[in-house]
């Protein structure tokens, strides 16, 4: 059985591969604290506009309203713990 939090990084990952048009293979095998905007993914602006657009649609959290310094865009790992703290707030 997954967790929620397992499930959420599974999808932002194939998001992720989504707007970087990264094959999603790779972006599996990458670890979870991969930097966003670092050199593997390179994640650039426009593709974290959407990004931010495909979290909000699946998830209905808006991450720059919630998170001001966007700091939850640090890497897989930052940003589905932040989705997961904010859909399922009572999840270990």
């Amino acid at each position: 059985m997954t967790t929620p939090r397992t499930d959420v990084e599974r999808e932002i990952r194939a998001m992720v591969a989504e707007a970087t048009r990264l094959d999603l293979g790779y972006l599996t095998a990458l670890p979870a604290d991969t930097e966003l905007f670092g050199p593997q993914i390179a994640l650039t602006s426009l593709a974290g506009v959407a990004l931010l657009a495909a979290v909000k649609k699946r998830y209905g959290v808006d991450v720059a309203d919630l998170d001001i310094g966007l700091d939850s865009l640090e890497s897989v790992a930052t940003l589905a713990d932040f989705v997961t703290r904010v859909i399922h707030p009572d999840a270990p």
